[in-house]
């Protein structure tokens, strides 16, 4: 899932993309070196160990080798200039293995320094030897450690006390590592705005400025004049739109005249450039009306088609829609793709399924394999071109981030695609454990109709990046905070 490490400068620092995770490794041990306790040639020997799974593990890493003859943090004065190091190698995480007791002070220093998403763990301490005598006591030094934590306000990650080769560690170190990406694409998110929503979506209003102040997402606006100075720029060309209409025709059952199929190519271009130009991480844009005009298409399978190539888009100018689709691909190490459906209608026969659909911007990849993914007219204008297929069958996650007055929540939940009526659009029905509880939760929660979708198991990638995203309280509903907490320990 992550960028794999090289030998010394592990990883390309300040030059990775928003889309990977550098970790920053900081080894300690108590600055004593007895026979026994303490024995500094024990805590090399663990640190071989971590550097060589992290390696096998493929996560780019960077330690700090620069510090001392032994790569080792041992004193909190030393805080600073690791802190430093890291922040100059652009460091998206931290990992503080203590290789026996460690040095408290040390740690919490480096976490408040660099303000970065921490994760605690000593490896589990072996039996002592035939005189009694111990050479760690990791475990020890990882109570004291957390205590210091708390009293610099340093929230962190804590992985049980375990071996390398124990399970838990690989699970704990790759959901922190998902977490810290959603929290590095969480923080500096560029949301393009198309436009103004619909006069009757009061539901979609956001708080631009206070994303901004809390969060530092900005909103990045476009007029409807201009993106259609863009589409007829685009559309004026048509050589260079033969490629993507070719792929139109090849991978999609095309029930559309080809002339649509142009214009949605000139519209995908034209978006995808000014995107690329403005560094646009998600767009939330106006797909009614006004876009319509501009090139006498419904945007619906446009969207659809970027969203599938790393760019979120959600209609009806939901801009907390796209912040979710965001998230939601970042926590699968944007390597699945999101989908933004309205929750629509209860399953007529099944109490515990819902009908996730929209007009038709769902992205292919998510389309099932039984039939060949459609480009078909829209079931109210009978206006092309829009998606037409059911979701593959699967496990998904939904997850919606919205907020009220000063209030954000994530609420994500796990379910299953399941059999249904056919239906018009892009749609599938989700059969979850408990559904009542979660149309209770969305009605009376800060929530709306849309949310993100995407076939992942991110609830917990999810739940662990609020931990560092202040303002911001996760909401798990199936499953909930007490089963997250048991899959992390």
């Amino acid at each position: 899932m992550f960028a794999c490490a090289t030998t010394g400068l592990k990883g390309k620092g300040k030059n990775m993309s928003r889309k990977e995770v550098l970790l920053g490794v900081v080894p300690t041990r108590r600055d004593l070196s007895g026979e026994f306790f303490c024995n500094s040639n024990v805590a090399l020997e663990r640190k071989r160990q971590v550097e060589a799974k992290l390696s096998q593990m493929g996560i780019a890493y960077i330690n700090i080798d620069f510090l001392n003859e032994e790569g080792i943090i041992r004193n909190g004065l030393d805080a600073e200039k690791t802190a430093a190091y890291l922040r100059e190698k652009g460091v998206d995480a931290l990992f503080m293995p203590h290789l026996n007791f460690g040095c408290e002070d040390a740690v919490a220093k480096v976490g408040k320094l660099l303000n970065k998403p921490l994760l605690l763990w000593g490896p589990r301490d072996g039996a002592p030897d035939a005189a009694g005598n111990r050479c760690t006591d990791s475990q020890c030094g990882l109570f004291a450690t957390g205590k210091v934590l708390n009293q610099f306000g340093v929230p962190f990650t804590y992985m049980t006390n375990c071996r390398v080769e124990d399970e838990v560690f690989d699970r704990v170190l790759n959901n922190f590592l998902a977490a810290s990406l959603v929290v590095k694409s969480f923080y500096g998110m560029r949301i393009g705005q198309f436009g103004v929503r619909p006069e009757t979506f009061w539901s979609v209003k956001c708080n631009e400025r206070q994303l901004l102040e809390r969060f530092g997402i900005e909103v990045v606006p476009i007029t409807m004049l201009e993106v259609e100075a863009m589409y007829k720029e685009a559309i004026s060309n048509r050589e260079v739109l033969k490629e993507r209409v070719r792929y139109y025709k090849d991978n999609f059952d095309v029930r559309i005249e080809e002339e649509y199929l142009y214009r949605t190519a000139a519209m995908y271009t034209a978006i995808s450039h000014w995107a690329k130009e403005y560094k646009i991480d998600g767009i939330a844009s106006s797909c009614w009306e006004p876009m319509r005009q501009i090139a006498g298409i419904s945007s619906c399978f446009t969207f659809a088609e970027l969203t599938d190539a790393g760019l979120p888009v959600a209609c009806e100018m939901d801009i907390h829609g796209a912040i979710s689709s965001c998230m939601a691909q970042a926590a699968s190490g944007w390597k699945q793709t999101s989908f933004l459906a309205d929750i629509t209608a209860r399953h007529p026969d099944n109490d515990n399924a819902e009908l996730f659909w929209h007009c038709g911007n769902f992205p292919r990849s998510v389309a099932g394999k039984d039939h060949k993914a459609a480009i078909s007219a829209s079931f109210d204008e009978g206006r092309p071109s829009v998606g037409k297929f059911e979701l593959d069958k699967g496990t998904v996650t939904i997850c919606r981030f919205d907020g009220s007055a000063d209030d954000y929540q994530l609420l994500s939940a796990r379910g299953k695609v399941v059999e249904g009526p056919v239906t018009t659009g892009t749609y599938g029905w989700i059969e979850f454990e408990d559904w009542p509880a979660i149309e209770h939760r969305v009605v009376t929660g800060p929530y709306i109709h849309h949310c993100a979708g995407i076939y992942a198991d991110i609830a917990p990638v999810l739940y662990e990046a609020c931990r560092y995203i202040p303002g911001l309280h996760a909401d798990p509903m199936q499953p909930d905070a007490a089963q997250i907490e048991k899959f992390l320990k």
